[in-house]
């Protein structure tokens, strides 16, 4: 499996997925040192018994979209290198199982989206520092804001992985990522059962983590579902 993982970081390293790592957590955080510098006195006013926590409130609002697109990207580009060149048939003829091969992909997207959610949490440290808002960083908090959605979209991130890898064409998985992230938008007023819901963290019992325990046990579920058809069925 190390050596599985090892190639799959040799595949991405001269393609575009590391800076899409780096470009989503730096554009949240433009986008809302932008909103900050334009409104700064109003929001300073409105989060004035916890600036921090109203700033990752803030960020979190933008966060999680992004980070639904984002796992629907990189998903596609990564099963993509493998449909670009047909080279599923020798991938298969190496000493690796289909799990192997599958999980290695699985295991890259998890991965590298953890990677994103980590530099989410250390830019909106920086971006907190440059607003002046006191040394007093609530380190828990934050770490849940940065986290949490990535634990609750694990159900997304198998599916996508899954539709990805079993088509050659990848517009197909890529706008059902899309239209996924899109209604996820609306979501608010759908009953906690929705899974667009989860990333979101906000339920009916007042408890992020029902929905982090949801998203790692559906996203269970479809991990081992999406494993069951992979090993069944030729890849299209």
């Amino acid at each position: 499996m190390l050596q599985v993982m090892a190639s799959e970081f040799l595949k991405i390293r001269r393609k575009m997925i590391l800076f899409l790592i780096f470009l989503g957590p730096l554009g949240v955080i433009v986008l809302e040192a932008i909103n900050f510098g334009v409104r700064y006195d109003y929001l300073t006013d409105l989060y004035r018994n916890d600036l921090w926590k109203g700033l990752m409130g803030e960020v979190s609002m933008l966060f999680t979209p992004s980070l639904m697109l984002g796992l629907t990207i990189i998903t596609s580009m990564i099963a993509n290198i493998e449909h670009e060149t047909d080279a599923w048939k020798q991938l298969f003829a190496l000493p690796v199982t289909r799990t192997e091969v599958f999980l290695g992909k699985w295991f890259l997207a998890t991965i590298l989206l953890f990677v994103f959610c980590a530099l989410l949490a250390g830019g909106t440290i920086v971006l907190g520092t440059f607003l002046n808002y006191g040394p007093d960083i609530p380190y828990l908090y934050l770490l849940k804001k940065s986290f949490f959605p990535y634990f609750a979209a694990m159900p997304f991130l198998a599916l996508q992985i899954w539709l990805s890898i079993a088509w050659k064409n990848q517009a197909i998985p890529l706008t059902v990522g899309i239209m996924g992230t899109i209604l996820s938008m609306y979501s608010f007023e759908f009953p906690d059962w929705l899974p667009w819901k989860w990333p979101y963290l906000e339920n009916s019992w007042g408890e992020p983590l029902y929905f982090v325990w949801a998203g790692l046990l559906t996203g269970t579920i479809l991990l081992v579902t999406a494993l069951i058809d992979f090993n069944r069925k030729d890849v299209k």
